[in-house]
């Protein structure tokens, strides 16, 4: 019989053919060394135990209550290996003592190792849910869900690897999944130090067979490569639902791993891609050069191939508008074919069944002598349409022609002759030519839509643009000239919907980016709203500026607004951007997903479109992810300053205080008096519990001192629980929660900077009312 799950095998078997555990005595002699621990009774003087939870070849494990601390753990009694020899025994309590200096979100701690009752022990937190292995029972996983559990346990391995510990006996079995959703990696107390010599090389096995790397069953030495191999036999199993190896009978188990290559998981899923396939066959390469050779890697390729979530449609037919060149004698006549690129970006974005690239990265090839193919290739798409325009007067020629890139075949090409007054049912034909071409089947709302006239006047529109991008820069000079811009447009076209929501948009910016006084910028942009919907109801540009008023007090409006936006646009990358920031914020991250890789997909040259990527990570806790995310982001894009803030932040969750310091100073010299500025300043001084300057600055920043949207009031509620400040932290965080927050498992357990007030009374009571929020808030 297995010791670890009790089924029942052949005498002559060395390794269980259900599980794959060694069908040796160890456990029988763990379980005879340690006796039969009644309920009740006291270990080590300060442990109640309260029952068994489990046992196998790695020891036996009780439930119990530390008395001292009066806390439910985890104790863990050790083969007597470990105890019998000297030697092994100073090498195991070295190598126990760096795990349990471990200190990552995904990795479960170890608080105490030590010797009694002539057995070794160690104490762990009593998690409440269940194990991978459990889970896996019940049928393999979604893709999505696979893929949250495989980069959480990667960012884990990732943080241990880079101290010099190696786990050694990654499985489904010692990864936890919390009632929470968090994947946690248990038994780092068995690991040892990248480098050091074997302490428990006297066990019979090191590593479970079924997920060992073929260096582990050679009985060589191993490094973190062989945790990458046992990550990706977790993987594949939490996909296929079998184990890469061992699936015909335990005798060819090491035979497998050393000389057998997997089934292919597109051959058991057919939903698996390629991309995914191929990742996790390199997690299991034989020869470990071969093999990928960080956690690092593993989380970007992660990254890369991730499935996309539920409820985001993914097209296979993708193009990119390339700006139109400007052929005229006339130079300053650029604006005019920016504007026409513009508008057939805007058009095509409104068929649901094609996905285009968003303006920022089409833009990025304006003037470019890229190959058509390097440049599909570059975006992801795999039509280009490219033209030309001569403006002579008011006499107009446009040149258009697309291609596909695949084969390099011009698909569609024609040339239009006419007016100014032409230009608008010029960029009608050349969508609606466009979609015949690539056989799209429009609905009559989307052929409504590529007839619209939102803006009837070329330069107007073009103000509307040049003020678009002037709003992005996040600072009150380009905001005022944003204004400006749009001013000339209405002086144009007269009353209109489109630049009476881009004047919103503006005010709204103000208020958010903390430059000029709040209420009066809200009420702003809130009247120009409504004179925009006066005009037309359905404006979907108005809505999207009504959802930002209203997302961080009132989510639950916010989220409905955001909706409707996309209905009527699923490319419009703005609505995605702040949706998914909004999401993400609330912890939500099954829904903000699917929105961070579709802005990705639409505009990924454009550094808004990763951002969230990290953003969000800091607002689920995985603050390595998200600090190297923002990292990369910001030697990539260094003038970006939501980027250079919150990447700042990720280095304050992380524990570097000098370098969180000295970006939030540069924010600060950049952006004197806004609210980053005064945020990041606030923050510097609150991690270096520096009271009195936090204070000082949380006081006199308008926008800090009385916060208007929920994200400022929980950053500034961090501020003052990390300087001691308790009463005043939850008063903010009552304000906060008042104005929507509701990322319950956030607060209430995983950001640190709030554990100075988890204790309080009034603190519990809150997260009674957050959890309600939680679970009844409509995503």
């Amino acid at each position: 019989m297995c010791p670890t799950c009790g089924s029942e095998n052949p005498e002559s078997s060395r390794f269980c053919a259900a599980c794959g555990a060694p069908l040796d005595s160890k456990a029988e002699t763990v379980r005879t060394q340690v006796h039969e621990l009644p309920a009740g009774s006291t270990f080590a003087a300060r442990y109640r135990i309260l029952g068994k939870i489990g046992e196998g070849g790695m020891g036996v494990v009780y439930e119990a209550e530390d008395t001292r601390l009066e806390r439910t753990v985890a104790l863990k009694f050790l083969p007597p290996d470990l105890v019998r020899d000297p030697q092994a025994r100073a090498r195991f309590v070295q190598e126990a003592r760096a795990a349990a200096a471990l200190d990552h979100t995904n990795i479960c701690p170890v608080f105490e190792i030590g010797e009694a009752a002539g057995t070794a022990y160690i104490v762990m937190p009593r998690i409440k849910g269940r194990s991978l292995k459990e889970r896996i029972a019940a049928g393999p996983l979604s893709l999505e869900e696979a893929f949250d559990i495989a980069v959480q346990v990667a960012a884990g391995l990732k943080e241990a690897h880079d101290r010099g510990i190696v786990h050694r006996d990654i499985k489904p079995a010692n990864i936890m999944l919390t009632d929470k959703g968090q994947a946690k990696i248990m038994d780092f107390g068995l690991a040892k130090l990248a480098g050091a010599a074997d302490a428990t090389r006297t066990l019979a096995v090191t590593g479970t067979p079924a997920y060992m790397s073929p260096e582990q069953a050679r009985g060589e030495a191993v490094d973190r490569r062989t945790d990458v191999w046992s990550f990706g036999a977790t993987l594949y199993e939490m996909i296929a639902g079998v184990r890469p190896f061992g699936r015909r009978g335990d005798r060819a188990l090491v035979h497998d791993i050393l000389h057998e290559a997997p089934e292919p998981l597109t051959r058991l899923r057919p939903e698996v891609s390629r991309g995914l396939d191929r990742l996790v066959q390199k997690t299991l390469e034989k020869e470990a050069s071969l093999r990928y050779q960080a956690m690092g890697e593993v989380l970007r390729d992660l990254e890369a191939v991730r499935a996309p979530g539920p409820g985001v449609s993914q097209p296979e037919n993708s193009i990119v508008v390339l700006p139109f060149e400007n052929i005229s004698a006339d130079p300053e006549q650029d604006y005019f074919c920016d504007g026409m690129t513009e508008e057939l970006i805007a058009d095509l974005s409104k068929i649901h069944a094609l996905r285009v690239i968003s303006r920022t990265s089409s833009m990025m090839f304006k003037g470019t002598k890229k190959d058509i193919s390097e440049i599909a290739r570059e975006v992801k798409v795999r039509y280009v349409l490219e033209g030309s325009v001569r403006k002579a007067g008011n006499a107009l020629r446009i040149t258009a022609q697309l291609i596909d890139a695949a084969n390099d075949g011009h698909l569609w090409a024609e040339k239009y002759r006419g007016t100014l007054d032409d230009i608008f049912d010029i960029q009608e034909k050349v969508s609606q030519a466009i979609a015949g071409a690539l056989k799209l089947r429009l609905t009559p709302e989307e052929s409504e839509r590529l007839t619209a006239r939102p803006i009837p006047n070329p330069l107007a529109y073009e103000f509307y643009l040049k003020a678009r991008q002037e709003i992005l820069t996040w600072t009150e000079a380009g905001l005022d000239r944003a204004v400006k811009y749009l001013q000339s447009g209405l002086d144009i076209v007269g009353e209109n919907a489109i630049l009476y929501a881009g004047l919103a948009y503006a005010f709204f910016q103000y208020t958010n980016v903390g430059v000029k006084e709040g209420d009066s910028c809200r009420k702003q942009a809130e009247a120009y709203v409504e004179k925009a919907l006066a005009l037309d109801p359905d404006c979907p540009n108005a809505h999207f500026v009504r959802a930002l008023l209203v997302a961080w007090s009132r989510p639950a409006e916010g989220i409905k607004s955001f909706r409707r936006v996309l209905a009527q646009n699923p490319n419009d990358f703005d609505a995605l951007f702040f949706f998914s920031c909004l999401l993400g914020t609330l912890g939500r991250m099954k829904e903000a997903r699917p929105l961070e890789e579709r802005t990705i997909k639409i505009d990924p040259l454009n550094a808004a479109a990763h951002f969230h990527s990290g953003f969000n990570r800091l607002w689920e806790a995985r603050y390595d992810q998200a600090r190297e995310t923002l990292e990369r982001l910001h030697r990539t894009f260094p003038a970006d300053v939501p980027t250079k803030w919150n990447y700042g932040l990720s280095l304050a969750y992380t524990d570097r205080k000098e370098a969180a310091a000295a970006i939030f100073d540069e924010v600060a010299r950049e952006q004197p008096g806004t609210l980053l500025g005064g945020l990041g300043q606030a923050f510097k001084y609150a991690i270096e519990g520096n009271r009195a300057e936090a204070l000082a600055i949380l006081e006199s920043n308008p926008s800090l001192k009385n916060p208007w949207d929920f994200q400022t009031a929980y950053w500034k509620a961090s501020c003052l629980a990390l300087v001691g400040e308790t009463e005043k932290a939850l008063d903010c965080l009552e304000l906060d929660v008042d104005l929507g927050m509701s990322n319950y498992p956030l607060m209430s357990e995983l950001d640190p900077f709030l554990a100075g007030i988890r204790g309080e009374e009034r603190f519990a009571k809150l997260m009674e009312r957050v959890k309600y929020e939680w679970e009844h808030l409509e995503v």
